[in-house]
């Protein structure tokens, strides 16, 4: 039986171990993450996420086979809503489509709420189709896009 629960300062190294597998999964549909290079950095992370009950891990027995990282935002610019922010939700791979990613998503969204966020936002990589029906069956729907390219490339498009 899978247990969504606060992440302990101990579980840091096992999830830094998914996000690398999460980040070197992402590079097939575009992201600029180096996943090896980063273990460390978001390892940290991890342990001051934890101490701040902004991580969440799927357990099962003594095994993590997921995670979810949040937090409120904050920012230099005042708005008219206060965001949540999701980040980092990882399912280990044959685990998928048992409904482990949408309680950790739930649990997530509920500690967000309980923080008084008006809304809550995520990121997901334009080309992750799966990634984006997800998000699309749990009511996100894009809000801002963000665009990218090459210095080099050509400038003037016929769009």
């Amino acid at each position: 039986m899978v247990v969504v629960e606060a992440a302990t300062v101990e579980d840091a190294g096992a999830v830094a171990d998914r996000w690398v597998e999460l980040a070197a999964s992402q590079r097939a549909f575009g992201s600029h993450l180096l996943a090896e290079e980063n273990r460390e950095t978001v390892r940290e992370a991890f342990v001051r996420q934890s101490v701040a009950d902004r991580l969440l891990v799927a357990r099962e027995a003594d095994s993590i086979v997921g995670f979810v990282g949040f937090a409120t935002e904050s920012g230099a610019y005042e708005q008219d809503v206060d965001r949540g922010v999701v980040r980092n939700i990882y399912v280990d791979p044959d685990r998928r489509g048992e409904g482990i990613g949408s309680e950790l998503l739930g649990a997530a969204e509920s500690a967000l709420a309980e923080a008084g966020v008006d809304t809550v936002v995520l990121d997901v990589l334009a080309d992750n189709d799966a990634a984006r029906r997800f998000y699309r069956r749990h009511g996100y729907r894009p809000h801002r896009v963000e665009l990218e390219k090459r210095p080099e490339s050509d400038t003037l498009t016929k769009e």
